[in-house]
């Protein structure tokens, strides 16, 4: 029954990650009682991940630098300057406008490979794309965010490695000993149930992070949904961008650096930015979990005509 249940989560995952961002945000006493185990469930979320990854596949994206290295330029410099000219172009200033342009210099958020997986793209990209910027995003971001805003940005080498051998580092390990204790041929029956499991997780962490986000609603409704209504824009324009910019590469690859490009690790901003960040430019990156979670539901059935599962 249990594994019949998860198989269902995996296959109704758009609808669940959706469902559980308004969840969260309607219903503040459960987002409260989830907020302090985000970083459990995206330990947990990484290690279901890489137990679905097909390590040949990562290791075959490696063997083609051009394309990693494009793609890491890509997003962790090309799309912030990108984001920058549009912002100065169109005259559009203050607070919300910062937080768009920080936004952008972003790493490709943790839950990139579940969210690929979940909407029939390529995971193991996606895997390769978010390990390489967190990695690289203390060389790129503050200097950044200085030169384009003159913003202080925070982050540390030694607090970002930290950080990510939590992330990554630790269900690497488990992920490697459970292949070895239960062996491919026994996990491949599981597959759908490990998907369903990630879903899970990754609901979890949506009801968790929406914790404040309806007294603020309540309060200046307009900045609110101003606020998502911007998040949307720049996580689906990134994505276009990306996908457009990608295309030599081949339609399937274009569109799983669009997703990617448009879904970017607010979480790692929340958790590293002082409080005298301001409390506009930090509610933004609260508010670019909308787009996140409802992309799946949104953009599955466009993916589904652009490039059949396989």
């Amino acid at each position: 029954m249990l594994r019949r249940a998860l198989e269902f989560c995996a296959y109704r995952g758009a609808a669940l990650l959706a469902a559980s961002i308004f969840v969260g945000l309607f219903v503040p006493p459960l987002a409260r009682a989830f907020r302090f185990i985000i970083t459990p469930t995206v330990v947990g979320l990484m290690t279901l991940v890489l137990l679905r990854v097909d390590f040949g596949a990562v290791f075959g994206y490696l063997r083609r630098p051009t394309l990693v290295l494009a793609l890491l330029a890509w997003l962790m410099l090309a799309c912030p300057v990108l984001v920058s000219a549009v912002v100065r172009v169109t005259g559009f200033e203050g607070p919300l406008a910062t937080a768009l342009v920080i936004m952008a210099t972003g790493c490709a958020a943790t839950s990139a490979p579940a969210f690929a997986r979940l909407v029939g793209l390529d995971p193991q990209l996606s895997l390769v794309a978010s390990v390489l910027s967190t990695l690289v995003i203390p060389f790129t971001a503050p200097p950044l965010a200085l030169g384009l805003l003159g913003v202080a940005l925070p982050l540390t080498i030694g607090g970002l490695s930290a950080r990510l051998a939590l992330v990554v580092g630790v269900p690497l390990l488990i992920s490697l000993a459970v292949r070895r204790i239960a062996g491919e041929g026994r996990l491949s029956p599981y597959g759908r149930a490990i998907d369903g499991a990630a879903v899970l997780l990754v609901s979890l962490y949506g009801l968790g992070v929406m914790d404040g986000i309806l007294a603020t609603l309540v309060d200046r409704p307009g900045y609110v949904l101003g606020g998502i209504a911007l998040a949307f824009l720049g996580n689906f324009g990134l994505n276009a961008a990306t996908a457009a910019a990608f295309l030599p590469f081949g339609r399937r690859i274009a569109l799983a650096t669009g997703l990617l490009s448009g879904n970017r690790n607010m979480a790692l901003y929340l958790a590293v930015m002082p409080p005298e960040t301001g409390f506009d430019v930090l509610i933004f990156f609260a508010l670019c979990q909308f787009p996140l979670f409802l992309s799946p539901f949104l953009l599955t059935p466009v993916y589904l005509r652009l490039v059949p599962r396989v």
